[in-house]
């Protein structure tokens, strides 16, 4: 998730970051004559509040060694396996390949997805995408959008997975 989070929810992990201690940072952005100051970050409550209205499902961990209270997000996992159809030409699965990355993207871009990747062996599994969807059934929805799924050489397997909202990867 790393930089990809950060770019969805930079608020949102700086909101986090203050709940540790640490304090805002207000800057003001010029556009020509007229500046403009960014709102202040939404506070970890507000987050947790504005995600369960939202339909997420949520829940709080403490820290056993920091005693800090972590958000918990229910995300989704798609994994993405071989499917039956893979008789397709070299040109039809490069034009294939070239609209899946583009789908990918696209669910980057309107922010359905935080990554996705490939598996770097050759296995039935093919890569992942984590989808930020309040639900299973969107998420498999947005999944099987992908013209690979459609074409069948992919078929989708979604399942719910938890993680830390708003921590990078390292």
């Amino acid at each position: 998730m790393g930089n990809l989070i950060l770019r969805h929810l930079p608020g949102l992990f700086l909101a986090l970051a203050l709940g540790c201690g640490q304090t805002a940072k207000t800057e003001a952005v010029t556009d020509g004559a007229t500046p403009v100051v960014s709102p202040p970050p939404e506070t970890k409550a507000e987050v947790s509040q504005r995600l369960k209205a939202e339909g997420y499902e949520l829940f709080d961990y403490v820290d056993g060694q920091t005693g800090d209270t972590i958000l918990m997000q229910q995300y989704f996992i798609a994994f993405l396996k071989s499917g039956p159809v893979r008789s397709q030409s070299k040109a039809e699965a490069d034009s294939l390949q070239a609209l899946h990355l583009a789908h990918l993207g696209r669910m980057y871009e309107e922010g359905y997805a935080d990554i996705s990747g490939p598996f770097g062996d050759d296995g039935e599994i093919r890569g992942i995408t984590i989808y930020n969807v309040p639900t299973r059934a969107m998420a498999d929805s947005l999944a099987n959008l992908d013209p690979s799924v459609r074409a069948g050489r992919l078929v989708i397997e979604v399942h719910p997975w938890w993680a830390a909202k708003g921590f990078p990867l390292r």
